[in-house]
């Protein structure tokens, strides 16, 4: 029983369990720009990515251009089954796609032996979504804010893919909060494996924002995962990773 997971860069994977192959929060093609304009942010691929094929469900956190890139989301097959939050779901939506299953925390998406249930995640500036998926083959939960569901109760799950930097701007405060809500998560999930998410691949980010923001932690701090069994992987981009299932657990 094994999880495969392959990192696309940003907040961009490609996750395989039960026999289902599930694109999340794809930015492959274009650049990244927010409103007003690229003055304040701009994010360059250092080349493009090519739409990963035979795709079952493309998976959207959030309605942001980082999750729900339209550039790239255009290019994808319309016909593809969307699981997404509200604001996401108004993007893909616009642009086309038929099958789309708008979930709000703590509702969930079934199909088969796959269960895919919606938590609360980041607010910006509306609550957005992190999830948990289930299957025979093993459990994720994925975040890419690092903002965590005070709903959800204790479990084993046997992969997380959460960022372990937090970053923050003047005022604002912290926008990713991964070091901060790392050690909750080791203890409410016991998880196997952690894959580092969210800052990764071949990206050049310019503007202003980029030159405001405050890193705090690394991928190589190891004290964080002291007296743990948890392995942490910060993924190379296109490296498919296997996760085994812990039956130990269970």
């Amino acid at each position: 029983m094994t999880i495969r997971a392959t990192y696309y860069g940003a907040n961009g994977w490609l996750i395989e369990l039960n026999k289902a192959r599930i694109l999340i929060d794809p930015w492959l093609n274009g650049d990244l720009t927010f409103p007003p304009g690229e003055w304040l942010i701009k994010g360059k691929l250092g080349k493009e990515i090519e739409v990963p094929q035979d795709i079952d469900f493309l998976l959207l956190t959030q309605g942001q251009q980082d999750h729900a890139h339209p550039p790239t989301l255009k290019k994808i097959d319309k016909s593809i089954p969307v699981i997404a939050s509200k604001a996401a779901s108004k993007v893909v939506s616009q642009i086309g796609f038929t099958k789309i299953n708008t979930l709000k925390p703590g509702e969930s998406f079934k199909n088969k032996n796959l269960n895919i249930q919606a938590t609360s995640g980041a607010s910006v500036p509306n609550i957005e979504n992190g999830y948990i998926i289930d299957s025979i083959e093993g459990s994720i939960y994925i975040e890419p804010h690092g903002f965590l569901d005070k709903t959800i109760k204790p479990r084993n799950i046997d992969l997380l893919i959460t960022p372990v930097i937090d970053f923050s701007l003047p005022l604002a405060g912290k926008f990713i909060k991964g070091k901060t809500v790392l050690p909750q998560l080791l203890k409410l999930f016991n998880p196997t494996t952690i894959l580092a998410s969210t800052t990764g691949g071949d990206i050049t980010f310019t503007g202003v924002i980029n030159n405001l923001i405050k890193v705090d932690g690394s991928v190589d701090d190891i004290s964080l995962f002291k007296g743990t069994s948890t392995s942490l992987i910060n993924p190379e981009q296109f490296k498919e990773y296997k996760i085994k299932k812990n039956l130990k657990q269970f």
